[in-house]
Parts: structure tokens; sequence; C-alpha cells
């Protein structure tokens, strides 16, 4: 039985590739918290979780005080008895962001590991939908990007092939947003599939207003307009317009999304591996999704997410933003705004030994 044997966690920190503003905050670095398990054939097995400046010490000391000593035992063939196992051992935190993040370090290494174990890459041995996952950029629409630029970003994005692109809004003058969504608009062209992302940052009654300014343009999702944990205002403004409303980067449970769900309060979801505890509760969400008829286009994440979307059916686009550059030897190949998913066994991603090193932090 292959039963893990040894586990360890480091903190490395990943400078970011440029500069990332919304309207709540700025994305300074990234936290990385890597988990590596050993099993008794000795099949290595690789999994992490993030945070964009914050917390990573707190998810590291979870892991080491508490998680590593109670995985070891586990087989790696099963994830669901793993993670509900690790799962039971932290009732007093969950639902809970640093336990979340700590229990998904450990559950993609058990992924990694087992999928290394049945040669077989991730996407395959998650559900297999199709190895083809189309890609939207998210780098040229920052919400610090003067107009001309963004303009500029989205002209080229649209140019090179990607399948669509994101804009943050959320400024102190709604009008800047309108403005600058009409003037990419109107460079682009009708076809061509912009986001729009709130980060959280508007009430109900901006919520409202933006998405009327924004019906003739076409949106293709208006994301985390409002603070997640609002149900009802999500379910008050799905009434309100026909633009698609898309949440969950913020979410941190399957019955989290199971609420949005039921109650008609988000037309696309967008969970996060890192942030709802691992591969084996994402599944759950794109699962449950699928019941409801809604697609799936997850949050930030694209070295996992390539190969989790490629997994089930209502997986529909990858937001492309570089996370891992620094610290793998491989990235993602993109040929007219798409890419395949990783076909080794594994989680599919090439890490790089000594940049881990340099960086790492604890």
């Amino acid at each position: 039985m292959p039963v893990i044997t040894s586990a360890s966690a480091m903190l490395v920190d990943i400078p970011v590739e440029t500069v990332r503003t919304d309207a709540m905050q700025s994305f300074l670095k990234q936290e990385t918290i890597i988990v590596d398990l050993t099993t008794d054939d000795a099949t290595p097995g690789r999994g992490y979780a993030y945070t964009i400046g914050t917390g990573g010490r707190a998810v590291l000391s979870m892991l080491r005080d508490h998680l590593l000593p109670a995985v070891i035992g586990q087989d790696v063939r099963r994830p669901e008895a793993a993670w509900r196992h690790l799962y039971s051992q932290t009732r007093a935190t969950t639902v809970g962001a640093i336990t979340s993040l700590a229990l998904a370090a450990i559950d993609t290494a058990i992924w990694d590991a087992r999928c290394r174990r049945a040669g077989e890459p991730l996407w395959r041995m998650a559900g297999g939908s199709r190895p083809d996952v189309p890609l939207y950029d998210t780098e040229g629409g920052w919400l610090h990007i003067d107009t001309v630029r963004l303009v500029e970003n989205t002209v080229s994005a649209r140019n090179d092939g990607w399948q669509g692109s994101k804009l943050k809004v959320g400024s102190p003058d709604p009008r800047r947003d309108i403005d600058r969504l009409a003037s990419v608009r109107a460079a682009v062209g009708p076809g061509y599939p912009l986001m729009v992302d709130a980060n959280q940052g508007l009430t109900l009654a901006d919520a409202r207003a933006l998405a009327q300014a924004l019906e003739s343009s076409s949106i293709a999702w208006l994301e985390e307009p409002m603070p997640a944990d609002d149900v009802s205002a999500h379910a008050r403004l799905v009434e309100s317009t026909s633009i698609p409303i898309a949440v969950g980067e913020s979410l941190y449970s399957v019955g989290q999304f199971k609420e949005y769900l039921a109650r008609d309060a988000a037309t696309i979801v967008q969970p996060d591996v890192a942030r709802v505890g691992g591969i084996t509760p994402w599944l759950k969400i794109a699962h449950l999704a699928e019941a409801f008829n809604v697609p799936v286009c997850p949050h930030f994440l694209m070295e996992l997410h390539v190969s989790l979307v490629a997994a089930v059916p209502n997986g529909r686009i990858v937001e492309y933003i570089p996370q891992l550059r620094a610290v793998t030897t491989a990235d993602l190949t993109v040929a007219h705004g798409r890419t395949t998913a990783p076909d080794e066994p594994g989680l599919g991603i090439s890490w790089d030994e000594d940049a881990l090193d340099d960086l790492r932090v604890l």
C-alpha cells in the first residue's frame, strides 16, 4: 500500500512579474507554500498553495504543527479519505482561509503522487474531458494602467489570438471605469470577449448602476462585484442584469458555492484550487456547478487550473497570469490563445530546485 512516510513544507517568496492593482489592493509578492511528500514505495509528490503577501507563515505553521504529522500513513491512492482525515483535524478552524490553503498544499501533493504512481497526467486522472483549453489575458488590464495603454494592451491581446481580456474596475470615480470600457470596446470591436472585475469593491447600488452602464458593451461577465459573503445582494444583482455574474475566488468551501448556486446568485463560478482546499474539493465544486448548468472559469493558478479545466465538461476558460515562472523550468505553450494541458504524469509543473532554494525564506 503506497502510504505517505514523510512530509515537509517550505515557504518561498516569489516576486511578481508586473505591477498588479485592483479596486482593493496591490499584489506585491506571492508567498508560495510548498509541500513535499514521499511514499513507502518512493513515489514523490509536490503540491502548493499561495497568498498574495500576508499569511504565508501562518499557513506554514498550520502545516508543520498539525497537518503534516497527520498525513503520515495516508494512502495517496485515496485523496478523498486523506482530505477528510485532515479536515477532521482542523474543525476548530474551518471554514477559514489559513486552513483551506494548508489543506490545498497537501491535497495537491497527494494528487501529484497519485498521478505519478498511475503514470497519468492530472487532467486525465481528474476526469479527462479534453486536453485543449482556451485562455484569456488579465495582465494587460490592471486598474492603475492608463486608458491609452489599456486600449493598446487589449488590442494586442486580441491580435495575438487570446480568447478574451479582463479589465479591472472600481475607480473612485465610476465614470473612469465606464469611459475606459467604452474606449476598449470601440477599439477591439463587438466580438472580442471582455471580462470586468470589481474585486468586491462595489455596493449593490453601485453594481447595478455599473451593470446598466455596461449592458451595451456586451461584457462576458462582471466578476466579484460585491463582498463575497453577501449572497443575497448577488442574487438581486443577477435578477437585475443580463450580464453574467461571476463569483468564487474569495470563497473557501464547497458549501459556500452551494449557497450561491442554490440561490441563483452566480451565473459563472471561479473556484481557486488553493483557496477551496485543493483539487479534491475543487472537483466537487465543478461537478456541483455542472448540475446547475453553470460554467467554471477558475481564478489565478493557471499552472494547475489548465489541467482541471481540461478535466471537467463545464470548464470554460483559464485566466492567464504567469505565477511560477521564477521557480519553474518550463512555461505553458500558448498558440492562438489556447494551450494543451500537460501530459506528463503528475501535476505537470517542472520545478526549478535551485530557484526554490534561492527564494526560500522558511
